[in-house]
Order: C-alpha cells, then sequence, then structure tokens
C-alpha cells in the first residue's frame, strides 16, 4: 500500500504536519528553538561563501536562523506563496513593504479603513520619506482606480477591515493592480490562511499580524508577509537586514506551535462570533451589528464568496453613544478590556479612543468609526457565557 499523499490532505491536516519537514539536523517532530545570536562556520572559506551568498546556511540571527526558517516555510505553504519572511511585529512588516516598493515621491492606493498603526504609519512616517498614503473607500473599486497615477507602487487593502469590518474585493483589487502592473497587498490578519486565500483570489503579497491568530495566545509579537521568492529574498537582503525587525527564535517557534490549532481555534472563534452576533443583533439595547456572517452585513455576499467561515471578529454600537459603550465595557466580567485581538481570551475595546486614536475625529466619521463602535473579538468561552456576560453588562446601561 502506497503511502499517504500529502499533498491532497485537508488544510486542517497541512497544518498539524506541515509541508512534511521534521528538524533535519534531528529528527525532532517539534522544530527546536535556535536560541543562538551566532554559528559557526566550518572554515573562513565557508563563512566567505556564506556572506556572498554562494551557500546556504546560517551566520546570523538577524540574517537568518532555523526556527525562523520553518516558520517562513511553512506560512508560505499555508498561504498558497513561493516564500515567507517573518518580521518582529507586524509593523514591522507592513513598514518593510512600503520600504522595498516605494521611494521619494512614490504613491501608495489604502483603503480607508486600516488598524489604526498602519494609519499612523501613513500621516506620520511616511511624508518623512515623500511617500503618499491615498486613502479610499476600497468598496467602490472605481475609487481604487481613480487614485492610481504614474508614481503608485502598490495597492494595499484589508479584508475584514479593522475595525468596520468591511469586506473589499479581492479579486476585483488584483485586477485593477495588474491592469497597472503594481502588486495588491492584502492584511490578512482577521481572517488567517484558513478562512481565506487572498493569493488564490489574485493578491501578490499577503500580511499578518501575526500575534493575533495566527499566535493564537496573547504571548507573542510577530508579523509575516508571503509573496513570490523573488520579493521575499530581496526584502530579507535589504530591508529586514538594515532595519533590523528580527523576530526571535522563541516568538518563531511559539508560532509554528499555534498553527498546528489554527483551524481548530478558528472553527470555534467563528461560531462563537456568530452566536454572539445573533444575540447582540436582536437586542433592544443595540443600534447595530457588523459581522460579516450576518446576512444584514452589506457585503455579506462577497464574503461569502471568498471566505470559507467569518471569523472572530465583531463591531457593534451601543445606543446611548460613547458614555453608554464605556459603561458596557467597564461592567463586563468575563470579557477582558484590552486592545488586540485573536487570543483565546475574549477582548473587547472602544477604536476610536484606543487602537484606532490616530484618525482625527474627521477621518473617523468618513471611515465610519463612531464614538458608540465598540470592537469584540470572541475568544474561545463557551458562547453562552460571553452571551450572558454582555447581557449583565447591557443591563447596567
Amino acid at each position: 500500500m502506497s503511502k499517504f499523499d500529502l499533498s491532497k490532505a485537508k488544510f486542517a491536516t497541512l497544518c498539524v504536519h506541515g509541508s512534511g519537514g521534521v528538524d533535519p539536523l534531528t529528527g525532532a517532530i517539534s522544530i527546536p528553538i535556535y536560541q543562538s545570536s551566532t554559528f559557526a562556520f566550518k572554515n573562513a572559506k565557508q563563512g566567505a561563501a556564506l556572506f556572498a551568498g554562494d551557500e546556504e546556511g546560517y551566520v546570523y540571527t538577524r540574517l537568518g536562523n532555523p526556527t525562523q526558517a520553518a516558520l517562513e516555510r511553512e506560512m508560505a505553504f499555508l498561504e498558497g506563496g513561493e516564500a515567507a519572511l517573518c518580521f518582529a511585529s507586524g509593523m514591522g512588516a507592513i513598514s518593510g513593504i512600503i520600504m522595498a516598493l516605494c521611494r521619494n515621491g512614490d504613491n501608495m492606493v489604502s483603503t480607508d479603513t486600516v488598524y489604526g498603526g498602519t494609519h499612523n504609519l501613513y500621516k506620520e512616517t511616511l511624508p518623512l520619506w515623500d511617500i503618499q498614503a491615498r486613502e479610499v473607500n476600497a468598496i467602490n473599486l472605481n475609487k481604487v482606480e481613480e487614485a492610481i497615477d504614474q508614481k503608485t507602487r502598490l495597492i494595499f487593502i484589508e479584508s475584514p477591515a479593522n475595525p468596520t469590518l468591511s469586506v473589499i474585493d479581492i479579486a476585483g483589487c488584483a485586477a485593477i493592480a495588474h491592469r497597472h502592473k503594481i502588486p495588491l497587498v492584502i492584511d490578512n490578519t482577521f481572517a488567517t490562511p484558513y478562512l481565506q486565500r487572498p493569493i488564490e483570489l489574485g493578491a501578490d503579497i499577503v500580511i499578518h499580524s501575526a500575534t493575533k491568530y495566527i499566535g493564537g495566545h496573547g504571548d507573542t509579537i510577530a508579523g509575516v508577509v508571503v509573496g513570490k521568492k523573488e520579493f521575499i529574498d530581496g526584502l530579507r537582503a535589504k530591508i529586514l537586514r538594515d532595519i533590523g525587525a528580527v523576530i526571535s527564535p522563541l516568538n518563531a517557534w511559539l508560532l509554528l506551535r499555534g498553527l498546528k490549532t489554527l483551524p481548530v481555534r478558528m472553527d470555534r472563534h467563528c461560531s462563537n462570533a456568530l452566536e454572539v452576533a445573533k444575540f447582540l443583533s436582536l437586542h433592544p439595547k443595540i443600534n447595530w451589528v457588523r459581522y460579516p456572517g450576518l446576512t444584514t452585513h452589506p457585503q455579506y455576499e462577497l464574503a461569502a464568496r471568498q471566505m470559507k467561515k467569518f471569523g472572530g471578529m465583531i463591531t457593534f454600537e451601543v445606543k446611548g453613544g460613547r458614555t453608554a459603550g464605556e459603561k458596557l465595557m467597564n461592567s463586563v466580567g468575563l470579557i477582558t478590556l484590552a486592545v488586540s485581538l485573536g487570543d483565546c481570551d475574549s477582548l473587547i475595546e472602544h477604536p476610536a479612543s484606543m487602537t484606532h486614536s490616530t484618525y482625527s475625529e474627521e477621518e473617523l466619521k468618513e471611515v465610519g468609526i463612531s464614538e458608540g463602535l465598540i470592537r469584540l473579538s470572541v475568544g474561545l468561552e463557551d458562547s453562552s457565557d460571553i452571551i450572558t456576560d454582555l447581557k449583565l453588562a447591557l443591563k447596567k446601561i
């Protein structure tokens, strides 16, 4: 009887077994943490060859590390890309891509609803390099195309977007990008490769704040970029080498561990979020709920086409605006009042004053982040307990 063909395995199996490799040096099934800054050369000739790129191997962990390499191999495998590169944070990954693609006087087109740190990069840091970020409502593909000119070097989108959960047409944006011979970059943090495969939809570069669902336990900060090997090799050799936003071997190992349980965790995040979203949508003290898995979501049909399931993030607004929202967040007992997302624990926060405080009041209104908007990262607790906690907190409003 022939051996099992791993190439025909389902995604959950691939997450557990990876691309089929074990540690090449020891045969360890769990890749070891190579907690070393420096690697010895066999002789001076080999050292010179490694530095020249004529021989593969490890020199210094800022330039590469076996644990990091294992994570990069698995992330590229799961996203369907040729190669991947890890960074110390999601913002390190985003900044690195822009630095690799843009020069003084260039611009990029971005969806106008992005993580607050990304928006701050657009407003405060890119102008120092004379790079312009043109933020548009990417739900309208015409606005994306209208913003492109001869100096545009990339299109950047989040889908679902943080925190409004707007869903962007990935294939539509890819068609526009390729028509103008520029890459489409997508932040796939909210969906993960389990729920959404942007490269299969035409995206060229995929980013993750691996801090979130890839790690899954709130104990790691990291970023990952997936794309063509030529681009990734250049990103490593120039940007990561010189900027030094390097992931630690321990964090790389924690993310490798997280990948093994990604499908199990995401299934629970999704099922819990749907139940919580349904509860909130029917509650008399809630104005509205945004969750891609509700048929009331403006882009529900698009989400159903390009996502396997709908994720663990919910946005909603309590009647009574910010004051009522603060009362709710201060009244929950099981849910934790904290930023970030994708943890086992349910987390609740106020974007306008926390994660998206980098937006001005006018910008918040333009992108639909109201003063009363609350973002909920639904965790892995029993859904009935999460609902009970919200129900008790809402009674205090």
